[in-house]
């Protein structure tokens, strides 16, 4: 059955290695992780078995991009597939969600947040559902370098959906985010199925250059051969913009692309480069999940990477199609204190924490919240905030309960009276009390529940179940805003400062692994042993050849990268003209919010205050951390509490 689906569907003949044990545990009805290098071919994986499995495959996966090239490339193969996301028009998620009801689809990709959705919960449980699919796995992991705290609640979801076998897929996975991973989903040891890292076909070159050098580096190397396939990764945005600007003027076709661009230019200039109308992408990483051009010859690395992950990660876009390619870094340690600065950013201030374990206290049995209204009222970024509550929520302190939004706005497609005139009495009934308490202005009624419940006792739920059902009838059009989280409050009575400590003593403990992942970094680049075997070595793979001779270690070529130079920071004076205005603004002379403010370290405080026009902002961001928190304690931690 294998080979007949391989050969008709996707015009294979036979299957790479860890394919074949990956699809032969699931056709067995049994769960699996695979961990292959980028490039391996991790999609079949689940594309192939979806096909012979009896009901629908959910796909978990981390970008719309991703799950639309995933799903262009499906619909090319003749398999029914479709997205649930928010670039979808409410007449197209409707016929989603007809479809997978009436089982004409085989795959159904959505993000993990769409599970936070109580409608989209409520709708997908009465989907039979053969197997969920985890891509970017590692995400579920802390030990993992993009760790992503609502993937921690999968399994939950998994549970509660009653979804019998699960398959986990990962380019990047370490040993311990393996065994993380496994632990988790309860996967058997004879599940993990782990394919080679080495790369035969990839040079790996470390290039040490100081920051005014690699221009004209980047420059000579792209003429040479200016219509090689080339990926370029930087850091920041503005240095993707500049970067691309001086190569177009050296008649490289070429575009900057990252997240600060519009969805459809990205998009375009996705596309220009896979027809070939591009030559070159000067990228951030929001570039190049899912991307499957198999002839890119160059990735290039202007700036450091984040982690030996995300190298690994961005270098697997080379070559696949199996001939030679180059993959080179322009490595200094000019770049250090930028990266380490994004680790900075998430770990949240100890009075932070306090502020949020206050509110938690005041908040009764059951504690309700906007997440975005939280980050600001507490000043802790998103990210780091939902880890915060994971931590809550291990520690037995919160249990999520459930979640909802908090507005409900709907307008009539069919007339009222001919959908009042579609139920029965009783049923009927209750459609008009739902009415009558979503006021009209202009052509959309907003729900009102507390004047349902106070005018006729109706519950919340039903009258969210009742719009649902009239939106995939058809009949109405319904928009949802403002998700609101509910948690249980296990423990009322916080001893706050001890626990508020033993807290931010987690997010150290997190912020030192991060800091220690760049270390690493510096160490693979600086290693004078083969690079090839040593990024096998990472990832646990000992079959990697000690020596590969294509390689910049293996030429002879080790490379050594000056130390930071030292950098005199502004005198007092100096650093109250900047941090002043700041004070005057928020109120505040913590150290720590000054010292992200000077080094460009944006959190909900600076965004609300848009600090960010202040001449202050960024000033230092090539300076460490800790010689900036040094200098900044010096002048304003003796009258923080002024």
């Amino acid at each position: 059955m294998i080979s007949s689906l391989l050969t008709r569907h996707f015009g294979f003949d036979r299957l790479r290695p860890g394919q074949e044990a990956v699809i032969g545990r699931l056709l067995a009805g049994q769960s699996a992780a695979a961990i292959f290098p980028t490039g391996s071919g991790k999609s079949l994986c689940y594309q192939l078995p979806a096909l012979a499995l009896p009901h629908l495959t959910l796909v978990i996966s981390p970008l719309i991009a991703l799950m639309h090239d995933q799903l262009a490339f499906l619909r090319s193969k003749g398999i029914a597939a479709a997205t649930l996301d928010s670039s979808l028009t409410p007449e197209e998620s409707r016929r989603v969600m007809q479809q997978a009801s009436d089982g004409q689809l085989k795959i159904l990709m959505i993000s993990v947040e769409r599970l936070k959705n109580e409608r989209f919960r409520r709708f997908i449980q009465q989907v039979p559902l053969s197997m969920l699919v985890v891509d970017e796995a590692h995400c579920i992991s802390e030990w993992g370098h993009n760790f992503r705290p609502d993937y921690l609640k999968l399994p939950d979801y998994r549970r509660e959906l009653q979804i019998p076998q699960v398959l986990l897929l990962t380019a990047t996975a370490t040993p311990a985010v393996m065994a993380d991973m496994q632990a988790k989903f309860a996967i058997e040891d004879e599940g993990l199925i782990v394919t080679g890292f080495y790369r035969a076909n990839l040079d790996l070159a470390v290039i040490p250059l100081p920051d005014e050098a690699r221009d004209g580096w980047l420059h000579a190397e792209l003429v040479r051969d200016p219509a090689a396939p080339t990926i370029i990764y930087v850091t920041l945005q503005h240095t993707a913009e500049q970067c691309a600007a001086r190569l177009q003027q050296a008649g490289i076709r070429s575009r900057a692309y990252h997240a600060g661009l519009d969805a459809t230019l990205r998009s375009q200039i996705q596309h220009d480069f896979m027809a070939g109308k591009l030559d070159c992408i000067v990228a951030t990483i929001a570039f190049g999940m899912g991307i499957d051009k198999a002839d890119i010859r160059r990735v290039i690395h202007y700036d450091l990477p984040k982690s030996i992950e995300n190298y690994s990660q961005e270098i697997g876009r080379a070559g696949r199609d199996g001939l030679p390619s180059r993959c080179m870094v322009l490595a200094n340690r000019s770049q250090l204190p930028v990266l380490e600065n994004f680790v900075y950013g998430d770990t949240p201030d100890r009075a932070a924490i306090v502020t949020l374990l206050e509110i938690l206290q005041q908040s009764g049995s059951e504690w309700e919240f906007g997440l975005l209204r939280l980050s600001n009222d507490t000043n802790i970024r998103q990210l780091p905030l939902k880890t915060l509550l994971v931590y809550l929520e291990m520690a037995g302190i919160i249990a999520p309960a459930y979640s909802y939004f908090a507005e409900y706005r709907f307008k009539f497609v069919l007339d009222k009276a001919d959908i009042l005139a579609r139920f029965n009495p009783a049923r009927r009934q209750f459609l008009e009390q739902v009415f009558a308490s979503a006021p009209q202005a202009r052509s959309w009624c907003t729900m009102d529940f507390e004047a349902l419940w106070q005018g006729y006792q109706g519950e919340r739920s039903r009258a969210a179940a009742a719009l649902d059902y009239l939106q995939q009838q058809g009949w109405i059009e319904l928009e949802s805003k403002q998700m609101t989280e509910v948690y249980r409050v296990l423990q009322q009575d916080l001893d706050i400062a001890p626990l508020a400590a033993q807290l931010h003593g987690l997010f150290e403990k997190k912020e030192q692994s991060e800091l220690a992942r760049l270390q690493a970094l510096l160490g693979f680049f600086t290693s004078s042993s083969c690079l090839s075997h040593e990024l096998a070595r990472y990832f646990a793979d000992q079959a990697a050849p000690t020596h590969c001779g294509h390689c910049s270690v293996c030429r002879g070529e080790v490379a050594q990268l000056p130390s930071l130079p030292s950098r005199t920071l502004p005198n007092e004076q100096g650093l109250r003209a900047w941090c002043d205005p700041l004070v005057a603004l928020c109120h505040s002379r913590d150290p720590r919010i000054l010292t992200r403010f000077l080094c460009g370290i944006t959190t909900p405080l600076t965004t609300r205050l848009k600090a960010r026009s202040l001449a202050g902002f960024g000033q230092l961001a090539s300076h460490p951390f800790a010689d900036v928190l040094a200098a900044v304690s010096n002048i304003y931690a003796a009258r923080q509490q002024e």
